[in-house]
């Protein structure tokens, strides 16, 4: 009985590092995506500078949300 208690005690642990795990990876887009939907977005106002950091957060965030 004790064994049956210890080995149910082992596949709980198991399942919660399992979702602890699960919720703690998050999908990080890579730099290049970002950059390019970054650089289009840079062409859709003409290149205008001053607005590269805004365009990359926002390219950062947008593919984050996908």
């Amino acid at each position: 009985m004790a064994s049956v208690t210890k080995e149910k005690a082992a596949a709980n642990e198991n399942l919660r590092q399992q979702q602890v795990q699960e919720i703690t990876e998050e999908r990080v887009p890579s730099s290049s995506l970002i950059a390019e939907l970054a650089y289009y977005k840079a062409e859709s106002r003409g290149f205008v500078p001053g607005y590269e950091l805004m365009d990359w957060l926002e390219a950062e965030q947008e593919l984050s949300l996908s």
